[in-house]
């Protein structure tokens, strides 16, 4: 299926459905059975793919498809009105529907990476920003009336993020080039010395030893050697990594092509999120420089033998595909269901070789470490937690952007640097991460204690805090991927128990059930990010605890659906609404 150095685009089996998905708006029983006869595959493998993506539909969707973002951080409800639900309005559409002349279909999404530019929706794939009432009228206009997307307002259309803050990493006037120059001139052993003394951790959160990833990777017995780099960006309020590709691929892809020399890789993968799909024609232009420059391809920098490129993947929306098994599963063309392990990637990765996985940020840092040495990357940070990290600052604040601080830098001098006034919480590290309230702000962002894939939601005094908690229980019990028992069932009941006791139906029997919920995720759950699932309830719990005590019922026990209403429509056939006819109400 995959030819080295060529674009996938054409022969990967996400992206050969994705196209199908756009020519005839659904993926029908037929084109399964095509495509399974085409890629030799059975069946149920691809019908299992079709089921699991979010983007791929077997039913049709409209001419004009839309993904409306409603992460708490987008602002998406403003001035007492929820955007969403205008727009549905508006277009006469069913949230979740295809409306019936088959024009217009609405979805809500967790977030698609657009969290400082305020309310957003992808339509087509194409994003759309900083939308409020006013301009979700013009939007419905331009639907109603089929103006096609090229002709919509440019202001609509704005992806770029502000930099506000830099440092080390950001302030370097890196020379393409220069990093695999530097690379050649030293050797591998060399090499890896730097990344490893510099103490890089990985940039996605989990934070494990890249230099350590690459040793183990390179030791590992395969008869090839693979570069994944995890542009997944899938946590809510994380939008630096998009920026990275934006604005700085060429590092990124130098910073694989430096991990490929050290390991002996020969191909590379860049997974990009299906939110992210129209960064692609920017990316094959990169690609295509790089490969000019000498920077990709066969004999790269005059060293003879070293052959190395890459190739582009597109993910069709799953969260879970941002764990970097999970991520391998889906590269292969499978669902993305994380595997058992051990075996872990850096030894049987993709097609069972030995495989390095590492964000965005990390290739990106790397390039620049292997350049300027690693007594210059400790030279800010904290013992355990060396260099500097980029953050996705977002929600109520007045500058929301990218930002870059050395590890150890404290909430409270971020709120006040990016204009935060009156913040009751910050959720640091997107709902996987830590939510924390004012107690906390002076604690620090490194490895030690706030670790952080980038994400820094502000929430002011003004928020429900519950309905933000809410929000977060619902994204993981959606994005289950359904494997295992514990998060599949766990995060419903979480999300079911939370609503009995938002709308005022709880007691203190079902907090307890709550937390207990919570603990058996965090412990069964069979990843890491179904480890993470409770996370948003057991937080709030420890740091809110007032918004769930003053929403508990009086009683000692209330049931989770109305008895008495139940029994409405056996009332309204027997013509019976006396005292006689309902239930006690008493407990």
């Amino acid at each position: 299926m995959q030819k080295h150095g060529d674009t996938p685009l054409k022969d990967h089996l996400l992206h050969t459905l994705h196209m199908i998905q756009q020519r005839e708006r659904c993926i029908t029983d037929e084109s399964i059975h095509r495509i399974a006869a085409q890629y030799s595959l059975p069946v149920s493998q691809v019908r299992a793919v079709v089921a699991f993506y979010a983007f791929f539909q077997t039913e049709p969707c409209g001419d004009y498809h839309l993904f409306f973002s409603n992460c708490p951080a987008c602002g998406y409800e403003q001035a007492g009105q929820n955007l969403l639900q205008m727009l549905a309005h508006k277009l006469n559409v069913q949230i979740g529907q295809t409306r019936p002349d088959g024009r217009i279909s609405l979805h809500e999404t967790s977030c698609i990476g657009m969290c400082d530019h305020g309310a957003s929706l992808l339509v087509n794939g194409q994003p759309l920003t900083g939308l409020e009432s006013a301009s979700i009228e013009r939007l419905a206009n331009q639907i109603e009336t089929a103006a096609p997307l090229h002709n919509w307002p440019q202001d609509w259309m704005h992806t770029d993020s502000a930099v506000h803050k830099t440092n080390l990493l950001l302030e370097d006037s890196f020379v393409p080039g220069a990093g695999l120059r530097t690379t050649l001139a030293r050797g591998t052993d060399a090499a890896l010395e730097i990344i490893t003394h510099s103490g890089l951790r990985g940039r996605g959160g989990a934070g494990f030893a890249t230099g350590r990833k690459w040793r183990l990777c390179k030791a590992a017995a395969g008869d090839a050697r693979y570069v994944v780099c995890n542009a997944d960006e899938g946590e809510p309020g994380t939008f630096k990594d998009r920026w990275l590709l934006q604005q700085q691929a060429e590092r990124v892809l130098e910073g694989m092509a430096i991990c490929a020399f050290i390991i002996g890789a020969r191909q590379g993968f860049l997974y990009l999120r299906g939110e992210y799909r129209y960064l692609l024609p920017h990316l094959q232009t990169t690609l295509a420089q790089q490969r000019r420059q000498g920077l990709l391809g066969k004999n790269i920098g005059g060293e003879p033998g070293f052959e190395f490129d890459v190739d582009i993947v597109i993910g069709a929306g799953a969260y879970i595909c941002g764990e970097e098994s999970a991520l391998i599963e889906s590269l292969e063309g499978k669902p993305g269901i994380p595997r058992n392990r051990p075996p872990f990637p850096v030894t049987q990765g993709y097609l069972g070789q030995p495989t390095v996985v590492n964000n965005v940020e990390t290739f990106w840092a790397a390039a620049s470490i292997i350049v300027n040495g690693a007594d210059w990357f400790k030279s800010v940070g904290t013992p355990e937690s060396s260099g500097s990290k980029l953050l996705s600052i977002s929600g109520d604040c007045t500058a929301p952007g990218i930002y870059e601080y050395p590890f150890g830098i404290t909430v409270h001098q971020i709120l006040r640097e990016c204009g935060a006034m009156n913040t009751q919480a910050v959720q640091i590290g997107g709902p996987a991460g830590t939510l924390i309230g004012r107690a906390d702000f002076q604690r620090k962002i490194g490895f030690e204690d706030l670790s952080t894939g980038g994400s820094f939601m502000v929430f002011g005094e003004t928020r429900d805090m519950m309905t933000v908690v809410q929000n977060f229980t619902k994204f993981f019990a959606h994005e289950s991927c359904g494997f295992c028992t514990p998060c599949r069932v766990g995060t419903t009941l979480l999300k079911h128990n939370l609503e009995k006791i938002a709308t005022g139906h709880g007691t203190h029997l079902d907090i307890q059930t709550l937390r207990e919920t919570s603990n058996l995720v965090q412990r069964y759950a069979h990843c890491g990010l179904g480890h993470t699932a409770a996370n948003p309830i057991l937080n709030s719990l420890q740091s809110f605890p007032e918004i769930f005590g003053q929403r508990l019922a009086a009683r000692s026990f209330t049931p989770n659906f109305d008895l008495d209403a139940a029994l409405s429509e056996a009332r309204r056939l027997t013509r019976r609404d006396d005292s006689k006819a309902h239930l006690d109400s008493g407990y």
